[in-house]
């Protein structure tokens, strides 16, 4: 028999991705946009983008996709190419297909066999408003400090 809670110690934690379905924001293949961009849900990206991009969802690079900018969101699946730094609450996934030219801040990171990543990687661990998170001690109490 198990002591209290080591079974969800070594329980396989569920892997948090960009979501494919619900996708709000289009740059179709053949497109192009210069400048920033701020999108409140999905951005994929299909066509070529060059700037910033502030994404408070998920942005997914489709296999044609281009970008040359530096990046903000949740989670971010890179299926084309990526030129840019990004900074990350979640999870970066790097498919087969990827191409990641750039440093990134993420709390995980998922890197398909064939993928390219050339950069520096920092793994950290975000609260909901990019704060590092900080283990308590046993006995401390949370408490909400600026």
């Amino acid at each position: 028999m198990m002591p209290p809670g080591v079974r969800e110690m070594f329980k396989k934690k569920e892997q948090q991705r960009a979501n494919f379905e619900e996708v709000d924001t289009i740059i179709g293949s053949g497109s192009e946009f210069q400048g920033t961009i701020v999108v409140q849900g999905t951005l994929r990206v299909d066509g070529r983008v060059s700037g910033d991009i502030h994404v408070q969802g998920d942005l997914i690079v489709g296999e044609k996709g281009q970008v040359n900018a530096n990046i903000k969101a949740r989670h971010v699946t890179i299926a084309g190419e990526l030129r840019g730094d990004l900074e990350l609450e979640g999870t970066l996934e790097l498919t087969s297909s990827g191409q990641l030219f750039g440093d990134i801040a993420v709390a995980n990171l998922i890197v398909g066999e064939g993928a390219s990543f050339q950069g520096n990687c920092k793994m950290q661990a975000t609260g909901s408003k990019g704060q590092k998170k900080r283990q308590l001690r046993p006995g401390e109490e949370k408490t909400n400090e600026a």
